[in-house]
This record gives structure tokens, sequence and C-alpha cells, in this order.
């Protein structure tokens, strides 16, 4: 597994200088997508295993052409098609493939464009090609875990129904990941009212919606905290004692990166509390899906959370007087302006303690 991240992080350098330099798709070709065959451990140079511009026809279509055909063993594995790394992949880009999936005897089609590989398979009806892909891989952005997903493609340890097997899997579980993050995020209306038939007797109305919604983002951000300090305190319970004069294992820790953003937000909060508070008792911990803005670094002092890591919304958490998080939606970090009554509360209560 060594010498594969080894050859992915290799190839990841090679995507990086083939966007700065690739203008066609045949640069492409020769700089990221052939490398890529190799480093899963096809011949790229054996046409009983890598056949280039081989011929799918299609219906009335004659001589529609793949990029590249896979073989194992004499049969058709995978097809590949590509596009120029300044390309984005998307509908219009895998139509072609879509085609060619159904007249060959191949159960996986990649589209990539250099910078990104799709996979596909047919785990939705058999023969015929997912409209969308159960996995992507991100040449210049990846983590060990997506590594070793993309290790199942080798030829080494190629097999396809376990292939197919994870593939459905992966499809459904990043599919269900996706819509919890949203609601995670900005629980819509539905969700609310879902949840909300739960817990409360009588009509969801709009008012009622409304009322709860606060209350279940609270409950969803404390199922998180409580899940990840069960698994931590497993952790914690299940290592051995080290050995007498044997040095601990060092403990990598995951990289969090403060985004800009979120350094304005903290400046703006530290404004705000500059009129009731020494400025140097707010500091900021960031977390992995959100930044904590403390009273002196204390977590049992929260003043607000800011929750600016998604793409599409930001929201920041503000906390009542039993420290019940409320998350509201906002546009900018100077939006913290707005609620600087909150702000304000916060560190008031912690002032005389």
């Amino acid at each position: 597994m060594a010498d594969f991240l080894e050859q992915i992080a290799t190839l990841s350098t090679r995507s990086k200088v083939a966007e700065r330099q690739a203008l066609t798709e045949e640069a492409t070709k020769t700089a990221v997508v052939l490398p890529f065959l190799q480093a899963l451990g096809f011949d790229v140079f054996n046409l009983e295993e890598v056949m280039p511009e081989f011929i799918a026809d299609v219906g009335m279509k004659k001589g529609e052409k793949v990029d590249f055909a896979i073989k194992i063993d004499g049969k058709i594995a995978m097809l590949v098609e590509a596009k120029p790394i300044n390309s984005k992949l998307g509908e219009t880009q895998f139509s072609q493939l879509f085609r060619y999936f159904h007249v060959t005897e191949a159960r996986l089609a990649i589209l990539t464009n250099g910078r990104e590989a799709w996979f596909f398979s047919d785990t939705d009806e058999p023969n015929k090609m997912d409209k969308r892909p159960f996995f992507k891989f991100d040449f210049q952005n990846y983590d060990n875990l997506q590594v070793q997903e993309l290790a199942r493609f080798q030829k080494g340890c190629f097999a396809i129904e376990s292939i197919i097997e994870a593939a459905s899997n992966l499809k459904y579980t990043r599919a269900a990941a996706s819509y919890l993050k949203g609601q995670l995020d900005a629980p819509d209306d539905d969700f609310i009212r879902l949840i909300g038939r739960q817990i409360h007797d009588g009509s969801i109305t709009k008012a009622v919606a409304e009322q709860l919604k606060p209350a279940i983002q609270a409950a969803l951000d404390e199922i998180i905290r409580d899940r990840i300090q069960d698994k931590l305190s497993i952790t914690l319970r299940g290592d051995p004692p080290a050995a007498k004069n044997e040095p601990a294992p060092e403990v990598e820790e995951p990289e969090l990166e403060t985004t800009d953003e979120e350094r304005e937000g903290f400046m703006i909060v530290r404004a705000i509390a500059a009129k009731i508070a020494p400025i140097e008792r707010i500091t900021m911990r960031d977390a992995k899906s959100y930044c904590a803005i403390l009273m002196d670094d204390n977590n049992r002092r929260p003043v607000c959370r800011l929750y600016f890591n998604s793409p599409t919304t930001k929201n920041i958490g503000l906390f009542s007087a039993d420290k019940v998080e409320t998350k509201i939606r906002v546009d900018k970090p100077s939006d913290l302006y707005k609620h600087t009554g909150a702000i304000e509360a916060a560190i008031q209560s912690y002032l005389g303690s």
C-alpha cells in the first residue's frame, strides 16, 4: 500500500503540472491518464491490457470510439473516457460513455479529466450505466481512505463482484451523508416536520416548525459531540499501557485550516468584547465542523461558534444563558455585528465567575 500511496502522490504532482500546461485531451492522456492506468497496474504498452481508441458501435452509429478499454484475462473490465484537464466533468461529458457502456461487457467505467476521476457502474439497472458516479477521486486533493478505495481498482486485486457491492454501498452511504450534512447546516421544512412529529403533540404548523428548528439543530450538534466523545473514550480505554521504558507512539493530529473568514469573525467578536472585557480573554479554537470562540480558552465558556466551512451556507451559533445553542444564517463575517447583544450577553455571563 505504501508503494501505491507514493505512486498516487507522484500522479498528484503530474496533475498539478498538467493543469498549467496541458491544453488538449491528448496532452492530458499522456501527462496523467496513462500514468494513472499504470499506477493501477496495467501495462499501457500492451494491447491485450490497454486498448486505445476502442471501437464500440452503438445502434446505427458505427465506429464510436472509447478512449481506452481495459482488459483483464482477455475480457473488457473497464472503459475509460478522457477529457481535457481544463474541462469540467458533467452530464454532457459522460453521455458518450453512457452510450458505450451497454454494448460492451464492462461493468465499470471511468470518466477523467486528469484532475478528477469519476467511477460508474450499473448498480441501478444491469448493463445500464448509472447516471451518478459511485466514487470520485480528486488527484490533487485526497486522503488515505480515498486512496484505499482507489486501490480496489488495481489489476492485482481486481474483483468485480466485491467492487460492485462496494459501489452500491458507497453510492447510498454518500447520498445519505450528503443529505444529512445539508440538514446539519440548514435543516429544511420537511426534515423539521419529520423530527417534529416525534417530539410535538399536534399539527406542525409553520410557527411550530420555526419554534422547533433551533432546538432540533442544537440536538443534532449535541448528538455529534456525544458520539465523538464516546469514540474518544472507547479509544482511550482500549489503548494498552505503554511498556516500561518504551516511548508512547506519536498521535497524528488531524490537520485543521483556519480560514480567513474565521479569523475575520474572531477579530469581530474581539471588537465587540472590547467594550466589556479584556480582549485577551477572548480566544479561538478551531474544529473540523466549526470554529469556536471561547472565553478564557475554556470550552465550558462558549461565546459563539462560526460555521463557515460549507461552500454554500454560513451560520453562527449563539448561546443562551443556559448554554443552548441557536444557529443563525449569515452571509458574511461582518453580520456578526448584527448580533452584538447576544455576544455581549454571553461574555457578560462569564465575567463574574
